[in-house]
């Protein structure tokens, strides 16, 4: 496997440097190709979606499909326009020119997925690297086979090996691949791979974008609008059965609206999956034993005000409720990655910056305030990668923005021109005019010329 994936990089290698993959005729006819694809494997990839996550079909189309369509639509609309050269100002030093930027590919690039949105979170950053205009080989995951399996034989009927290909397998191909020299590697997962990329990176001098996830916090103060504030949560923890990276991994709640919230968001769960929600049929489940028990595992001791029970058979878990949370509680020591939502109170600012500095970095932040000083405060003081005031999760789904981490949760950011920017070294040009050269820089040296030098330099 080794020698194949090799292989297949050199070729890619080959294939980029004869120049196929730059121009923008080729770029347009790349995405175009793929957007056929999407709607030709559309069906496929909402079944295997529902076989491999029990993802319904929409939220495979709102919360995949859809989302990776808009990307490819505006990446289309904006492409000429990324491509030209960005003119800046050139200083008083270096009268008479002019200086520009001038973006180019990397080369062959990298794409590692992840199981838990492996359409969306795969396909996304191949649009980006492929506008930039690089080679791609996509590594989905393994958790997530069936996806994997379609997605191969997508992107095989819309490019050429060359251009773009798929290396299906586990930890035996990501390790060949990571063996590996490529130009980029764009990974999502989790830490610990990441720092493994990272790792694996650095031997060859590869830069890299690391979305990773971390314990998003979602505060809500005694101003909140707590109806509102609670389907929004509500919507953000279930979907996808809380495996989302940027999903409220805890709640930090003002004590004078906490009992009221917790109620609301009952009556939501109840409204949204009904009063036995392991029998609602377009409820996700946990993608394999070894998550559900780590997730069931967390509830253990804990008082649970909502749900608290799983069927190991389906590996669903209910929406799940703890109150009573400490920082020492085993939920609170990782990402949760599952229906269950902690809840911890804060006094003020002061106690709630505190709390949040016990953790890292998160990828993700969730406010929900009609306080505007509230809002200011957050947004000046708090680090994070991301996120909403008065909602969850929805920043990421525009490609005006750019999404990603920060710290402990990643780093780099992708989505729109921000992609594009991300898959593409920007060259600084300079262009100097014959017709005048002035002699200030030259010897022999003179105190007129350092006169001079002195007053443009400063």
């Amino acid at each position: 496997m080794a020698m194949e994936i090799e292989a297949l990089v050199k070729r890619q290698r080959a294939y980029f440097n004869k120049g196929a993959t730059r121009s923008y005729e080729v770029r347009m006819n790349a995405l175009r190709r793929l957007r056929w694809g999407l709607e030709q494997y559309e069906e496929e990839l909402q079944q295997a979606l529902w076989q491999d996550l029990h993802k319904a079909r929409m939220e495979s189309y709102m919360a995949e499909i859809a989302l990776t369509k808009a990307e490819l639509s505006y990446c289309m609309k904006h492409l000429k326009r990324w491509m030209k050269r960005e003119h800046v100002k050139s200083s008083l030093a270096n009268f008479h020119a002019k200086a520009f930027t001038v973006a180019e590919p990397y080369g062959v690039v990298l794409v590692m997925a992840p199981w838990n949105y492996p359409v969306m979170l795969c396909l996304e950053p191949v649009i980006n690297a492929i506008t930039a205009g690089n080679c791609v080989v996509v590594k989905p995951s393994a958790y997530a086979p069936t996806v994997s399996s379609v997605l191969s034989d997508m992107l095989a009927a819309c490019l050429p090996s060359d251009y773009v290909c798929v290396v299906e397998g586990g930890r035996e191909e990501n390790a060949s691949l990571l063996m590996q020299r490529f130009d980029y590697i764009f990974f999502t997962g989790g830490v610990t791979v990441g720092k493994h990329v990272l790792e694996a990176a650095a031997k060859h001098l590869t830069p890299v974008t690391l979305e990773l996830g971390g314990k998003s916090p979602c505060i809500v103060d005694k101003t909140a609008n707590i109806s509102l504030a609670a389907k929004r949560i509500v919507f953000g923890k279930l979907l996808n059965a809380g495996q989302t990276c940027v999903a409220p991994d805890y709640l930090l709640v003002a004590p004078e609206v906490k009992e009221e919230l917790i109620l609301a968001m009952k009556d939501e769960i109840k409204n949204m999956l009904g009063n036995h929600p392991l029998d609602c049929e377009e409820y996700p489940r946990i993608v394999n034993e070894k998550h559900y028990y780590r997730i069931m595992s967390l509830l253990e001791g804990k008082c649970v005000v909502c749900g608290g029970y799983g069927r190991a058979k389906t590996l669903q878990i209910a929406p799940t409720i703890l109150d009573h949370v400490t920082l020492d509680s085993a939920v609170m020591k990782e990402e949760i990655f599952g229906p269950v939502l902690p809840i911890l109170t804060f006094e003020s600012r002061a106690e709630l910056q505190k709390i949040l500095n016990h953790f890292e970095k998160p990828l993700a932040f969730y406010l929900f305030t009609r306080d505007k000083r509230m809002e200011q405060w957050a947004i000046r003081t708090l680090s994070f990668g991301g996120g909403c005031i008065n909602d969850t999760l929805v920043h990421l789904a525009t490609s005006e923005m750019g999404f990603g981490g920060v710290g402990h949760s990643g780093m780099g950011s992708y989505h729109g021109k921000v992609g594009f920017e991300t898959f593409s070294h920007r060259k600084s040009i300079l262009k100097k005019y014959n017709w005048i050269d002035l002699p200030m820089r030259y010897h022999p040296y003179s105190a007129m010329k350092e006169k001079i030098i002195r007053a443009v330099l400063r």
